[in-house]
């Protein structure tokens, strides 16, 4: 969901938490739904995709892997 990962990302970049486990520091890729539902729904589906598939949607719409925290105002 995009608020968790958006105050997480703040969060991090401010040095108010460590990483972690998957050493989390920079957002390539986030999609907008209207309601919370639709992005939960989305959600359990992407996490029973392959790590390919989640890689090849990263790599069509961030091909540099740019930060899009930026783009968010985090």
């Amino acid at each position: 969901m995009t608020s968790p990962a958006v105050s997480g990302s703040t969060r991090r970049r401010s040095g108010q938490v460590s990483p972690g486990k998957y050493d989390v520091g920079i957002l390539v890729w986030y999609e907008v739904h209207d309601t919370r539902e639709s992005a939960l729904i989305r959600e359990r589906q992407m996490k029973k995709w392959r790590r390919l598939w989640k890689l090849e949607l990263i790599e069509r719409t961030n091909p540099g892997w740019r930060d899009l925290a930026q783009d968010l105002n985090c």
